[in-house]
């Protein structure tokens, strides 16, 4: 959520209390969650009859459907939950208060930890993010499968029913015998023999009903909590970039390049602080992250230029001196010539 500023001095109200090395709380994501089981078991509670009717047509599958779904749910939670302890860690440190141990930005607290000054260089900042987005996108994985598995239970059902209805319908139409009696009787056989086929599709639809509505319901937490990891991923990479020291990557050794390291230093310098005045917005903070990272290749292909250079530096040193030795003996050679 990007905080807009005016044309002219004043800022608007967001902007006077937005603080972009304070990362939110997900409360929001967690809240609308709630709210969508809530209105999922108003809904439950209303259909509570039809519900049931269907669940006892297969009272074992459909259970194992609600257990994957419960655990679904659960696990949607967790992943938002754990968000809070981080993002506490987070702003505790931040403000110089101590606080309760991350689990999620473990290493990152290590890191910062060993470093005596709070910066930290494009690579280390780039590594530390690519990290946190592996970890984060490993809780989301149990979620996804179950996803899927309620939707594959669901068409287990459908398939399971419909074999049974086959099967059954297969059995009624070979014990019909109309030359046996009268048309009642046939009636009453064919009627006592679609009851099994219906039982079938009974099993075969609700097994479906269950697992793609658990599958909407997972799915949906799933998206959210994605969401507030998003959220928590950004906002960090924003804090992150207000400590990223671009001019620690600047490495010159060529005495002839100073003049260059020095204006980019000095870039540097003034990127930092515009990062710390003006850097209010999330795109603003993203947008001085990218031109970091422009800033460090620029200077990677400057140290690859002085490698280049100090390489034929150096077999010029060597020619002249393989030069220097064959004259060395041609002079020795007249010499002995002229003494001769």
């Amino acid at each position: 959520m990007a905080a807009t500023v005016s044309s002219g001095p004043e800022r608007t109200v967001e902007d006077q209390y937005y603080d972009p090395g304070k990362l939110s709380s997900p409360q929001v994501f967690l809240l609308s969650m709630l709210i969508f089981l809530a209105i999922a078991g108003f809904i439950a509670a209303i259909l509570y009859r039809q519900i049931s009717s269907a669940f006892s047509t297969n009272p074992g599958l459909n259970g194992l459907i609600l257990g994957v779904l419960v655990v679904g749910i659960l696990l949607a939670f967790a992943q938002v939950v754990r968000l809070f302890r981080e993002i506490r860690w987070v702003n505790s440190f931040r403000a110089g208060a101590p606080s309760s141990e991350p689990v999620l930005l473990a290493p990152m607290k290590a890191l910062l930890s060993r470093s005596s000054a709070m910066s930290l260089s494009t690579n280390t900042m780039r590594s530390i993010l690519d990290s946190i987005a592996n970890r984060l996108d490993e809780t989301r994985d149990i979620t996804r499968y179950l996803i899927g598995l309620l939707v594959f239970l669901g068409l287990l059902g459908t398939f399971w029913g419909l074999l049974a209805t086959i099967g059954s319908i297969g059995e009624t139409i070979r014990s019909l015998d109309p030359g046996s009696g009268d048309a009642n009787d046939v009636l009453n056989a064919l009627k006592s023999g679609l009851s099994a086929p219906l039982s079938g599709m009974g099993t075969a639809f609700s097994s479906s009903l269950f697992g793609l509505a658990g599958s909407l319901i997972v799915g949906f937490l799933d998206l959210q909590a994605g969401r507030a990891q998003n959220r928590f991923y950004t906002e960090l990479e924003n804090w992150l970039s207000s400590l990223t020291d671009v001019s620690s990557d600047v490495l010159v050794a060529d005495p002839s390049k100073a003049q260059s390291a020095e204006e980019i230093r000095v870039l540097s310098e003034r990127l930092r602080s515009l990062q710390e005045t003006g850097g209010s917005s999330p795109r603003v903070a993203t947008a001085m992250a990218n031109l970091a990272d422009g800033i460090s290749g620029l200077v990677k292909n400057m140290r690859n230029e002085q490698q280049l250079m100090r390489d034929w530096v150096e077999a010029q040193a060597e020619e002249q001196k393989a030069m220097r030795a064959t004259l060395d003996k041609l002079t020795d050679a007249l010499k002995q010539r002229e003494r001769n």
